[in-house]
């Protein structure tokens, strides 16, 4: 299948476009009522309108989480759409409104994600209410309220009705949504062995990847992990998933375990077209792990194991025939890599005994072997953590004062020089653009533009060409339809259906087309140029500034990974929940630091500081992680006991780098990890022996792995002390 059908077909089955159809339904079914048989478009523009900001809270979740935000949610804009209902009598008031409650919903940020959405569904409840014409009259503004806290109930009855009839559907999209990212952190392993790529660019995406397959498992955790009816259940479909996903992550860990001197690769078999076979086998596997992604996402999955014998056996054969050479040398190496690209297989085709809906379930009585709670975060939601972020120290609270100063002046612009009849289109556009990071606001306000230019001619060719209303309203719902659908998926896409939408939408109203487009790309910029200023001049915090802070982070899950690694050589017992947690870990904050450089690139250039820097260690530490997690699978999975004579002197000097490391960022801090114990038969000297002094090749191999990993930390020292020291 072309990569293109597939992909099209993931998201045609994925909980994007399952939530957009679902919204444009909740949405569109009242607006059709109450225009066609009630005879109250104004009511049903406020029931949809109620139903639009309950769709905004509604993200994957735990079903509790899922049931608790809604509810909150609907409680939140009812209260904000009775007070905007009377501060609008008086500007002064509703701008005093205005500033109160956007700083007050920003701060909704310190509480996750889902929190932060309740806060922009109270916000956008604000700005859409605040030029809506009522009579002067208190029955108004309790019966607008009251239409739009029906709007929320109906989409959460909505929303909660079909978690009940399909309990497990959101876990298999985001399931099938992980594996498909990991397909691609594959795929750009592939180009590692093709001599046409840049090797820095390929580390580069290589990170960025990273930071997304990481976002996706731990989307897969909160919907697993915090179900106790998926964990709990030894026989239920939602049982198959989580130990499914526990197989996922373990491939995960195998293709990160994947690494080599690709440089020195190219440079020895370059011209041999070995390397083109690997990157063609490796694509082969890409195609096959997508394919049973794609399955998942379509509610089954094949049975057809991956057969990859003969192309083995001739890559093989190709190693074999191969004239050795001095420029070559010895092809142990992609014997190596052979094993490797079996072994894969052999992950893959473990993905398949498993099913994962109802009509597969057999009697399996599998159970989990460690706690998967454990695996997750928990955000409390307490008021300690509110007054805890009031001061100029917390960039949520920075952030606050930012929304607050920036909507307040374009509150003041919309009402002194307003160029039409939807002012307000500049607050929207403020609170939709300005987010807590720089790079991120610079970014969004360049998709809103684009999006809103492309969308925006589109919109008028439709209305200039189009005179059939039928045909009009089909086209509007079906940019309803891709707005709420690529909401969460891909911005520019979403403001690209949004603003045809629109206009077809106030065409239907009598709004005169001219006028509105004017107005509307006006507004988009003023919005932008406004939210780009405040982010930029208003309590900035950069993320160079915060390197310290990431740094810390990485090395200190860097030591208790390294640990692990140490108690197993030294003969100690180590849980597997230990090791993965300390794995996970490491992925999250290794993760944390890669989103912090790619938000850093998109700063200012006077802003930015150590890009190099920061990117050397960030691939450092990918390849520091891979040959940890290379060793621990081996030993993992062949029950492989290092002879006693190994030597673990590289791993005390590599645990005493990351504790120097540590100590240059925060000397006053002290690090809960010690180096390894080391028995008196294991105290020689760090010199590899020649390979005649081990009993087998793994030895040999193991020792040249601990040797490269103490290279590997002594390299990340001195780039943070280079850091530290600039």
């Amino acid at each position: 299948m072309p990569p293109v059908f597939r992909s099209v077909r993931y998201f045609l089955f994925s909980h994007y476009f399952s939530d957009g159809l679902r919204t444009t339904v909740a949405i569109l079914l009242p607006a059709l009522y109450f225009f066609r048989v009630q005879h109250q478009p104004d009511w049903g523009f406020m029931v949809g309108l109620g139903a639009l900001c309950a769709s905004i809270t509604d993200s994957p979740g735990p079903l509790v989480h899922k049931r608790n935000g809604l509810l909150v949610c609907c409680g939140f804009i009812f209260v904000t759409a009775i007070l905007t209902g009377y501060a609008r009598l008086n500007p002064w008031t509703l701008g005093l409104e205005i500033g109160v409650l956007s700083f007050f919903f920003a701060l909704f940020t310190v509480y996750g994600n889902r929190a932060a959405a309740i806060g922009s569904a109270g916000m956008l409840i604000m700005i859409l209410t605040m030029d809506r014409p009522l009579p002067l009259s208190t029955v108004s503004v309790w019966q607008q309220a009251a239409l739009i806290l029906a709007g929320g109930l109906w989409y959460t009855a909505i929303s909660l009705t079909f978690r009940q009839f399909r309990p497990y559907r959101q876990a298999q999209q985001a399931l099938a949504e992980c594996i498909h990212e990991i397909a691609h952190f594959l795929r750009i392993k592939a180009d590692f062995y093709d001599g046409r790529t840049n090797l820095d660019d390929d580390y580069r995406r290589l990170v960025a990847q990273h930071v997304i397959v990481s976002e996706r498992q731990d989307v897969v955790r909160e919907l697993l992990f915090k179900s106790r009816r998926m964990v709990e259940e030894t026989t239920s479909e939602g049982r198959a998933l989580v130990l499914l996903f526990a197989d996922v992550v373990d491939l995960y860990e195998q293709i990160s375990a994947m690494y080599y001197d690709y440089q020195s690769l190219r440079e020895r078999f370059g011209n041999t077209g070995l390397l083109r076979e690997i990157a063609r086998l490796v694509r082969r596997l890409v195609a096959e792990l997508d394919t049973i992604g794609l399955s998942i996402q379509e509610n089954g999955l094949s049975h057809t194991r991956l057969d990859f014998a003969a192309d083995l056996a001739h890559f093989n054969a190709m190693i074999d025939a191969m004239e050795p050479s001095e420029q070559t040398g010895s092809p142990l190496i992609l014997k190596r890599i052979l094993v490797h690209i079996r072994q894969l297989t052999e992950r893959i085709n473990a993905l398949l005994r498993l099913p994962v809906n109802d009509s597969q379930q057999t009697n399996n009585q599998s159970t989990v072997s460690f706690d998967y709670t454990r695996f997750v975060s928990h955000q409390p939601v307490e008021l300690s953590q509110l007054r805890a972020n009031l001061s100029l120290s917390s960039t949520t609270f920075r952030y606050a004062l930012r929304m607050a100063i920036a909507c307040s002046v374009g509150y003041l612009i919309a009402t002194f020089w307003s160029s039409g009849h939807h002012s307000y289109w500049i607050l929207l556009t403020i609170t939709v653009i300005l987010k807590p990071a720089y790079a991120l606001t610079r970014q969004r306000n360049r998709q809103r533009l684009m999006g809103t230019l492309a969308g925006g001619l589109i919109g008028v060719v439709l209305l200039l060409t189009v005179t059939n209303t039928t045909t009009l309203f089909v086209f509007m719902v079906v940019f309803m339809l891709g707005t709420y659908s690529f909401l969460r998926r891909h911005y520019i896409t979403m403001v690209f259906c949004l603003t045809p939408f629109v206009l077809i939408l106030l065409h239907f109203m009598g709004v005169g087309l001219r006028e509105v487009v004017q107005e509307r790309v006006l507004d988009t910029v003023i919005g932008g140029l406004i939210a780009l200023g405040a982010s930029y001049g208003l309590f900035p915090r950069w993320e160079s500034d915060q390197v310290a802070n990431h740094l810390r982070d990485v090395l200190l899950a860097d030591l208790i990974y390294l640990q692990k690694l140490a108690d197993s050589l030294s003969g100690k017992p180590v849980s597997i929940t230990d090791y993965k947690l300390a794995r996970k870990e490491l992925y999250v904050q290794s993760a944390n630091l890669s989103a912090a450089f790619e938000r850093m690139v998109e700063e200012p250039k006077s802003k930015q500081s150590h890009q190099q820097d920061l990117l050397e260690f960030a691939v450092l530490n990918h390849i520091f992680a891979s040959n940890i997690a290379t060793i621990a699978t081996t030993i993992l999975a062949r029950e492989y006991h290092p002879p006693g004579h190994l030597s673990l002197r590289p791993l005390r000097k590599s645990v005493a780098c990351l504790q120097d490391a540590l100590a240059l960022l925060n000397p006053q801090q002290q690090t809960p990890v010690s180096a390894p114990e080391l028995n008196p038969a294991q105290s020689e000297p760090t010199a590899i022996p020649h390979s005649d002094e081990f009993a087998s090749p793994d030895e040999q191999l193991l020792a040249e792995q601990l040797q490269f990993i103490q290279k590997l930390t002594t390299d990340m020292k001195r780039v943070v002390s280079k850091i530290q020291d600039n």
